[in-house]
């Protein structure tokens, strides 16, 4: 389970109060949307579950570890998809990815394994070979997302992770959220993409201006508002809270 208890995160100084008295938990065995318009807090958000920022105040668990007092631990839990990418460009893709499974102490069984599985699924078996420089932006998200999956994380964070994919591999990675949500993972995804995040979730929040303004089953959320599609709940929310 994802816990958050009134967070809170400024920028500039405290003028900016980018994630405002955040209150939410999500449930193993969820794909979990996280939506809302630009500026809203989303990647602040996934940066303070990731541990990569730490909260002005409240306090994050991952399956019961303290983000704040057990970081290491609540990190291994962690497999992350960030929204920009800071790789290693003049590793090649292998030599990434070999150097992910020493982080995480991955035997070179399990990483095998791993990679005959991903890399024929996204279509990377041979520009793993090329150094990542020569990378595209699609090429960099299907290698971020394959290292993110090498230490079989409980809990699985991307941050928009279908910019830049072609439609097959746009797939395969809504499959294999699908796959871990079944087998009893987390999926928190941040997406500007309301159709993907219709078909796909099985709960949404909605952040604007920092604060948490609708969250719960889809199919709730849309009874409450009449049955309309999420596009439509989503403007009519959001343009209420301007």
């Amino acid at each position: 389970m994802i816990r958050l208890e009134h967070v809170e995160k400024t920028y500039a100084g405290g003028r900016v109060k980018a994630v405002d008295g955040l209150s939410m938990e999500v449930e193993n065995g969820k794909v979990f949307g996280f939506i809302g318009p630009n500026g809203a807090g989303k990647t602040t958000t996934i940066k303070l579950l990731t541990g990569i920022l730490k909260p002005d105040k409240g306090g994050l668990w991952l399956e019961g570890i303290s983000m704040l007092e057990r970081p290491v631990e609540a990190k291994r839990l962690i497999g992350y998809v960030p929204d920009v990418f800071e790789m290693y460009d003049r590793l090649t893709g292998l030599d990434y990815l070999r150097f992910l499974t020493d982080v995480y102490g991955v035997g070179k069984e399990d990483c095998g394994r791993h990679l005959e599985c991903f890399l024929p699924l996204f279509e990377m078996e041979n520009a793993i070979h090329q150094q990542i420089r020569s990378y595209s932006h699609g090429m960099k998200q299907k290698l971020s997302v394959i290292g993110s999956l090498l230490h079989r994380p409980a809990i699985w964070i991307l941050d928009e992770p279908m910019t830049g994919l072609d439609p097959k591999s746009a797939r395969s990675l809504k499959e294999e959220m699908r796959r871990h949500s079944r087998q009893g993972g987390i999926v928190f995804f941040s997406t500007h993409v309301l159709d993907v995040a219709e078909k796909l979730c099985d709960e949404i929040g909605i952040i604007r201006q920092g604060r948490l303004v609708a969250k719960g089953p889809l199919e709730n959320l849309l009874n409450e508002n009449r049955g309309s599609t999420l596009e439509d709940f989503f403007l009519n929310l959001t343009e209420r809270e301007e």
